[in-house]
Protein backbone atom coordinates (compact mmCIF):
# COMPACT_ATOMS: atom_id res chain seq x y z
CA UNK A 1 0.00 0.00 0.00
CA UNK A 2 2.97 2.55 0.81
CA UNK A 3 4.69 1.61 -2.48
CA UNK A 4 1.44 1.86 -4.48
CA UNK A 5 1.08 5.42 -2.64
CA UNK A 6 4.63 6.43 -3.41
CA UNK A 7 4.04 5.59 -6.54
CA UNK A 8 0.95 7.77 -6.93
CA UNK A 9 3.17 10.51 -5.48
CA UNK A 10 5.24 10.62 -8.06
CA UNK A 11 2.65 9.81 -10.91
CA UNK A 12 1.33 13.07 -9.94
CA UNK A 13 4.39 14.92 -9.55
CA UNK A 14 5.31 13.64 -12.78
CA UNK A 15 2.30 14.93 -14.08
CA UNK A 16 2.66 18.36 -12.91
CA UNK A 17 5.95 18.94 -14.29
CA UNK A 18 4.75 17.88 -17.68
CA UNK A 19 2.13 20.18 -17.24
CA UNK A 20 4.41 23.09 -16.71
CA UNK A 21 6.50 22.60 -19.03
CA UNK A 22 3.92 22.04 -21.57
CA UNK A 23 2.92 25.81 -20.94
CA UNK A 24 6.26 27.17 -20.85
CA UNK A 25 6.26 25.38 -24.33
CA UNK A 26 2.74 26.82 -25.19
CA UNK A 27 4.22 30.64 -24.15
CA UNK A 28 7.36 30.04 -26.43
CA UNK A 29 4.79 29.19 -29.26
CA UNK A 30 2.30 32.03 -28.71
CA UNK A 31 5.50 34.44 -28.94
CA UNK A 32 7.12 33.22 -31.72
CA UNK A 33 4.09 32.16 -33.66
CA UNK A 34 0.93 33.49 -32.90
CA UNK A 35 1.43 36.57 -31.16
CA UNK A 36 3.70 37.60 -34.56
CA UNK A 37 0.74 36.05 -36.71
CA UNK A 38 -2.15 38.11 -34.50
CA UNK A 39 0.35 41.52 -35.17
CA UNK A 40 0.75 40.88 -38.62
CA UNK A 41 -2.98 40.87 -39.21
CA UNK A 42 -3.72 43.95 -37.08
CA UNK A 43 -1.73 46.13 -38.82
CA UNK A 44 -3.92 45.70 -41.71
CA UNK A 45 -6.70 47.49 -40.26
CA UNK A 46 -7.37 51.11 -41.13
CA UNK A 47 -6.22 52.37 -37.63
CA UNK A 48 -3.25 50.78 -35.26
CA UNK A 49 -5.95 50.56 -32.19
CA UNK A 50 -5.68 46.68 -32.33
CA UNK A 51 -1.94 46.89 -32.76
CA UNK A 52 -1.58 49.38 -29.80
CA UNK A 53 -3.63 46.72 -27.60
CA UNK A 54 -1.79 43.32 -28.64
CA UNK A 55 1.30 45.18 -28.26
CA UNK A 56 0.10 46.31 -24.14
CA UNK A 57 -0.95 42.80 -23.48
CA UNK A 58 2.06 41.01 -24.72
CA UNK A 59 4.20 40.72 -21.54
CA UNK A 60 1.14 39.96 -19.83
CA UNK A 61 -0.45 37.25 -21.64
CA UNK A 62 3.50 35.56 -21.46
CA UNK A 63 2.79 35.80 -17.59
CA UNK A 64 -0.38 34.61 -17.86
CA UNK A 65 0.70 31.36 -19.74
CA UNK A 66 3.18 30.83 -16.22
CA UNK A 67 0.34 31.76 -13.86
CA UNK A 68 -2.24 29.13 -15.67
CA UNK A 69 0.75 26.17 -15.76
CA UNK A 70 1.28 26.80 -12.52
CA UNK A 71 -2.51 26.65 -11.71
CA UNK A 72 -2.82 23.62 -13.35
CA UNK A 73 0.24 21.82 -12.71
CA UNK A 74 -0.40 22.44 -8.34
CA UNK A 75 -3.36 20.85 -8.99
CA UNK A 76 -1.48 17.65 -9.30
CA UNK A 77 1.19 18.78 -7.07
CA UNK A 78 1.28 15.78 -4.71
CA UNK A 79 2.77 17.69 -1.76
CA UNK A 80 0.35 20.58 -1.60
CA UNK A 81 -3.56 21.02 -0.33
CA UNK A 82 -5.50 22.08 -3.64
CA UNK A 83 -8.36 23.06 -1.06
CA UNK A 84 -6.34 25.80 0.60
CA UNK A 85 -8.29 28.83 -0.18
CA UNK A 86 -5.18 30.50 0.34
CA UNK A 87 -4.25 28.81 -3.23
CA UNK A 88 -7.00 30.15 -5.12
CA UNK A 89 -6.63 33.65 -3.86
CA UNK A 90 -3.22 33.87 -5.10
CA UNK A 91 -4.63 32.49 -8.55
CA UNK A 92 -7.58 35.53 -8.40
CA UNK A 93 -4.94 37.72 -7.89
CA UNK A 94 -2.32 36.93 -10.28
CA UNK A 95 -5.38 37.68 -12.92
CA UNK A 96 -6.06 40.81 -11.70
CA UNK A 97 -2.82 41.77 -11.68
CA UNK A 98 -2.67 40.65 -15.31
CA UNK A 99 -5.50 42.76 -16.87
CA UNK A 100 -4.25 45.73 -14.70
CA UNK A 101 -1.28 45.25 -16.18
CA UNK A 102 -2.27 45.58 -19.79
CA UNK A 103 -4.96 48.05 -19.02
CA UNK A 104 -1.58 50.23 -17.81
CA UNK A 105 0.19 49.77 -20.84
CA UNK A 106 -2.33 51.10 -22.85
CA UNK A 107 -2.95 54.13 -20.70
CA UNK A 108 0.87 54.98 -21.80
CA UNK A 109 1.35 58.74 -22.55
CA UNK A 110 1.67 57.56 -26.26
CA UNK A 111 -1.52 55.70 -26.58
CA UNK A 112 -3.69 55.82 -29.43
CA UNK A 113 -6.64 55.86 -27.16
CA UNK A 114 -6.64 59.61 -26.09
CA UNK A 115 -6.33 60.25 -30.17
CA UNK A 116 -9.48 58.38 -30.60
CA UNK A 117 -10.77 59.84 -28.15
CA UNK A 118 -9.87 63.62 -29.61
CA UNK A 119 -10.93 62.26 -33.02
CA UNK A 120 -14.19 60.41 -31.91
CA UNK A 121 -16.00 64.03 -29.93
CA UNK A 122 -13.93 66.04 -32.06
CA UNK A 123 -12.11 67.71 -28.49
CA UNK A 124 -8.65 69.97 -29.18
CA UNK A 125 -6.59 68.06 -26.41
CA UNK A 126 -3.13 70.02 -26.84
CA UNK A 127 -0.20 67.74 -25.87
CA UNK A 128 0.08 69.11 -22.69
CA UNK A 129 -2.76 67.57 -21.88
CA UNK A 130 -2.24 64.09 -23.16
CA UNK A 131 0.65 63.09 -19.78
CA UNK A 132 -1.92 64.37 -17.20
CA UNK A 133 -4.78 61.82 -18.07
CA UNK A 134 -2.34 59.21 -19.27
CA UNK A 135 -1.05 59.52 -15.48
CA UNK A 136 -4.41 60.13 -13.99
CA UNK A 137 -5.79 57.01 -15.76
CA UNK A 138 -2.67 54.88 -14.54
CA UNK A 139 -3.79 56.19 -10.85
CA UNK A 140 -7.33 55.07 -11.43
CA UNK A 141 -6.14 51.71 -12.94
CA UNK A 142 -3.47 51.16 -10.26
CA UNK A 143 -6.22 52.29 -7.06
CA UNK A 144 -9.09 50.03 -8.50
CA UNK A 145 -6.82 46.98 -8.92
CA UNK A 146 -5.17 47.20 -5.39
CA UNK A 147 -8.79 47.48 -3.70
CA UNK A 148 -9.91 44.15 -5.90
CA UNK A 149 -6.28 42.28 -4.73
CA UNK A 150 -6.78 44.14 -1.07
CA UNK A 151 -10.80 42.93 -0.94
CA UNK A 152 -9.36 39.03 -2.47
CA UNK A 153 -7.22 38.55 0.86
CA UNK A 154 -10.49 40.02 3.51
CA UNK A 155 -8.94 43.12 3.58
CA UNK A 156 -11.23 46.40 4.73
CA UNK A 157 -10.71 49.06 2.04
CA UNK A 158 -13.24 51.13 3.24
CA UNK A 159 -11.49 50.94 6.76
CA UNK A 160 -7.83 51.88 4.95
CA UNK A 161 -9.37 54.69 3.00
CA UNK A 162 -11.22 55.86 6.64
CA UNK A 163 -7.91 55.69 8.22
CA UNK A 164 -6.39 58.05 5.32
CA UNK A 165 -9.28 60.39 6.56
CA UNK A 166 -8.54 59.95 9.47
CA UNK A 167 -5.12 61.17 9.04
CA UNK A 168 -5.84 63.75 6.24
CA UNK A 169 -4.99 67.06 7.71
CA UNK A 170 -1.66 65.85 8.76
CA UNK A 171 -1.08 64.48 5.43
CA UNK A 172 -1.85 67.86 3.75
CA UNK A 173 0.35 69.64 5.80
CA UNK A 174 3.28 67.48 5.23
CA UNK A 175 2.21 66.99 1.51
CA UNK A 176 1.88 71.23 0.75
CA UNK A 177 4.84 71.62 -1.46
CA UNK A 178 3.18 68.58 -3.26
CA UNK A 179 -0.21 69.68 -3.41
CA UNK A 180 1.43 73.28 -4.80
CA UNK A 181 3.33 71.61 -7.29
CA UNK A 182 -0.12 69.67 -8.63
CA UNK A 183 -2.16 72.79 -8.66
CA UNK A 184 0.98 74.46 -10.50
CA UNK A 185 0.56 71.69 -13.35
CA UNK A 186 -3.32 72.33 -13.48
CA UNK A 187 -2.56 76.38 -14.07
CA UNK A 188 0.08 75.62 -16.79
CA UNK A 189 -2.61 73.15 -18.28
CA UNK A 190 -5.27 75.44 -18.10
CA UNK A 191 -3.30 78.53 -19.34
CA UNK A 192 -1.19 76.76 -21.86
CA UNK A 193 1.81 78.97 -21.20
CA UNK A 194 3.78 76.22 -23.33
CA UNK A 195 3.40 72.68 -24.76
CA UNK A 196 5.33 69.70 -25.32
CA UNK A 197 8.05 70.52 -27.62
CA UNK A 198 8.27 74.20 -27.00
CA UNK A 199 11.12 76.30 -26.29
CA UNK A 200 10.81 78.63 -23.38
CA UNK A 201 12.86 80.52 -21.46
CA UNK A 202 12.55 81.18 -17.24
CA UNK A 203 14.62 83.01 -14.55
CA UNK A 204 16.04 79.37 -13.96
CA UNK A 205 16.43 77.41 -16.90
CA UNK A 206 15.69 77.72 -20.87
CA UNK A 207 15.83 74.76 -22.97
CA UNK A 208 12.52 72.45 -25.43
CA UNK A 209 10.21 71.26 -23.13
CA UNK A 210 10.09 67.25 -22.64
CA UNK A 211 7.15 65.95 -19.99
CA UNK A 212 4.91 67.59 -17.88
CA UNK A 213 3.76 65.33 -14.63
CA UNK A 214 2.28 66.28 -11.74
CA UNK A 215 4.29 67.32 -9.95
CA UNK A 216 7.43 68.75 -11.89
CA UNK A 217 8.28 70.13 -15.92
CA UNK A 218 10.94 68.34 -17.66
CA UNK A 219 13.12 71.06 -19.95
CA UNK A 220 15.83 69.66 -21.99
CA UNK A 221 18.35 72.72 -22.42
CA UNK A 222 20.79 72.85 -25.58
CA UNK A 223 23.60 71.75 -24.21
CA UNK A 224 21.19 68.30 -23.41
CA UNK A 225 21.45 68.67 -19.60
CA UNK A 226 17.50 67.71 -18.33
CA UNK A 227 16.71 70.06 -16.11
CA UNK A 228 13.30 69.44 -13.79
CA UNK A 229 11.54 72.25 -12.74
CA UNK A 230 8.47 71.99 -9.72
CA UNK A 231 5.33 72.86 -11.35
CA UNK A 232 4.51 75.47 -8.13
CA UNK A 233 7.68 77.92 -9.33
CA UNK A 234 7.21 77.74 -12.90
CA UNK A 235 3.78 78.45 -13.10
CA UNK A 236 4.35 81.32 -10.23
CA UNK A 237 7.31 82.82 -12.81
CA UNK A 238 7.79 84.88 -16.27
CA UNK A 239 7.71 82.36 -19.09
CA UNK A 240 9.05 83.22 -22.46
CA UNK A 241 7.46 81.06 -25.11
CA UNK A 242 10.00 81.66 -27.80
CA UNK A 243 8.33 79.01 -30.39
CA UNK A 244 5.39 81.33 -30.50
CA UNK A 245 7.42 84.11 -32.05
CA UNK A 246 5.51 84.81 -35.13
CA UNK A 247 9.47 86.68 -36.39
CA UNK A 248 12.21 87.15 -34.96
CA UNK A 249 14.22 90.69 -34.98
CA UNK A 250 17.71 91.89 -35.86
CA UNK A 251 18.47 95.35 -35.02
CA UNK A 252 22.51 96.80 -35.51
CA UNK A 253 24.34 100.48 -35.83
CA UNK A 254 26.42 100.62 -39.19
CA UNK A 255 28.76 103.51 -38.94
CA UNK A 256 30.46 105.13 -41.67
CA UNK A 257 33.59 107.70 -41.88
CA UNK A 258 32.53 111.43 -41.69
CA UNK A 259 34.26 112.04 -44.47
CA UNK A 260 31.32 109.89 -46.79
CA UNK A 261 29.67 112.46 -49.15
CA UNK A 262 25.82 113.17 -47.93
CA UNK A 263 24.50 111.49 -51.60
CA UNK A 264 26.69 108.52 -50.91
CA UNK A 265 25.22 107.81 -47.31
CA UNK A 266 21.58 108.35 -49.12
CA UNK A 267 21.88 105.86 -51.70
CA UNK A 268 23.70 103.33 -49.20
CA UNK A 269 20.47 103.59 -46.88
CA UNK A 270 18.43 102.96 -49.51
CA UNK A 271 20.55 100.06 -51.27
CA UNK A 272 20.55 98.29 -48.11
CA UNK A 273 16.75 98.91 -47.72
CA UNK A 274 15.95 97.46 -51.32
CA UNK A 275 17.96 94.33 -50.07
CA UNK A 276 16.03 93.66 -47.04
CA UNK A 277 12.89 94.40 -49.18
CA UNK A 278 14.07 91.49 -51.78
CA UNK A 279 15.40 88.99 -49.46
CA UNK A 280 13.16 85.73 -49.28
CA UNK A 281 14.08 85.42 -45.66
CA UNK A 282 13.00 88.59 -44.46
CA UNK A 283 9.42 89.66 -43.17
CA UNK A 284 8.26 92.46 -45.09
CA UNK A 285 6.26 93.82 -42.80
CA UNK A 286 8.55 96.37 -40.51
CA UNK A 287 11.78 97.53 -42.22
CA UNK A 288 14.02 100.71 -41.13
CA UNK A 289 17.37 101.21 -42.35
CA UNK A 290 17.37 105.26 -41.37
CA UNK A 291 20.46 107.68 -41.10
CA UNK A 292 20.35 107.97 -36.98
CA UNK A 293 22.87 110.19 -35.55
CA UNK A 294 26.06 112.29 -35.74
CA UNK A 295 28.05 110.11 -33.52
CA UNK A 296 31.33 110.44 -31.96
CA UNK A 297 33.26 108.45 -34.18
CA UNK A 298 31.15 108.55 -37.64
CA UNK A 299 27.65 108.38 -39.30
CA UNK A 300 25.19 106.42 -38.36
CA UNK A 301 23.07 104.05 -39.84
CA UNK A 302 19.63 102.40 -37.93
CA UNK A 303 19.57 99.29 -39.79
CA UNK A 304 15.80 97.02 -37.80
CA UNK A 305 14.20 93.77 -39.36
CA UNK A 306 12.46 91.02 -38.91
CA UNK A 307 13.09 87.15 -39.88
CA UNK A 308 10.40 84.93 -41.54
CA UNK A 309 12.03 81.91 -39.50
CA UNK A 310 12.34 81.90 -36.03
CA UNK A 311 14.53 78.62 -36.12
CA UNK A 312 17.84 79.60 -35.16
CA UNK A 313 19.96 78.10 -37.59
CA UNK A 314 17.53 80.06 -40.46
CA UNK A 315 17.81 83.28 -38.24
CA UNK A 316 21.68 83.31 -38.21
CA UNK A 317 21.92 82.19 -42.46
CA UNK A 318 19.23 85.67 -42.83
CA UNK A 319 21.63 87.70 -40.86
CA UNK A 320 24.42 86.11 -42.62
CA UNK A 321 23.39 86.98 -45.87
CA UNK A 322 22.08 90.67 -45.13
CA UNK A 323 26.31 90.82 -44.03
CA UNK A 324 27.59 90.23 -46.76
CA UNK A 325 25.34 91.86 -48.97
CA UNK A 326 26.13 95.05 -46.95
CA UNK A 327 29.88 94.87 -47.09
CA UNK A 328 29.30 94.65 -50.69
CA UNK A 329 27.44 97.67 -51.37
CA UNK A 330 30.17 99.50 -49.22
CA UNK A 331 32.35 98.20 -51.09
CA UNK A 332 30.94 99.35 -54.57
CA UNK A 333 30.20 102.94 -53.31
CA UNK A 334 33.70 103.14 -51.91
CA UNK A 335 32.55 103.65 -48.71
CA UNK A 336 34.64 102.62 -45.67
CA UNK A 337 33.01 101.89 -41.98
CA UNK A 338 34.37 104.31 -39.31
CA UNK A 339 37.36 103.33 -36.41
CA UNK A 340 37.06 104.16 -32.84
CA UNK A 341 39.73 106.57 -33.09
CA UNK A 342 41.50 109.54 -30.07
CA UNK A 343 43.25 112.01 -31.21
CA UNK A 344 45.91 113.73 -28.70
CA UNK A 345 46.75 117.34 -29.71
CA UNK A 346 49.99 118.62 -27.86
CA UNK A 347 50.35 122.15 -27.80
CA UNK A 348 54.16 122.59 -27.49
CA UNK A 349 54.45 126.57 -27.22
CA UNK A 350 52.38 126.80 -24.49
CA UNK A 351 54.57 123.82 -22.40
CA UNK A 352 57.65 125.96 -22.87
CA UNK A 353 56.06 129.04 -21.76
CA UNK A 354 54.66 127.30 -18.77
CA UNK A 355 58.35 125.76 -18.10
CA UNK A 356 59.92 128.77 -18.37
CA UNK A 357 57.29 130.24 -15.88
CA UNK A 358 58.38 127.78 -13.19
CA UNK A 359 62.37 128.36 -13.82
CA UNK A 360 62.17 132.22 -13.12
Amino acid sequence: MALNYDIDKLTNLGISIGILLLFLLLRKIFTTYIFKFILKISKKSPTNFFTHIFNSFEQPIRWLFIIVGVYVALRYFPYLDQKDPLFLKFFRASVIFIISWGLYNMSSASSVLFEKIRDRFDINMDQILIPFLSKGLRFIIIAISFSIIAQEFNYDVNGFVAGLGLGGLAFALAAKDAIANFFGGIIIIIEKPFSIGDWIQTSSVEGVVEDITFRSTSVRTFTQALVTVPNAGLSNSVITNWSKMGKRGVSFNLEVKYDTPRNKLKQIAEEIEYTLHNHSGVHKETIFVKFDQLNTNGLRIFVYFFTSSTVWGDYLKVKEDINYAIMDILEQEGVSLALPISTVIVEKDKAIQTNQVSGS
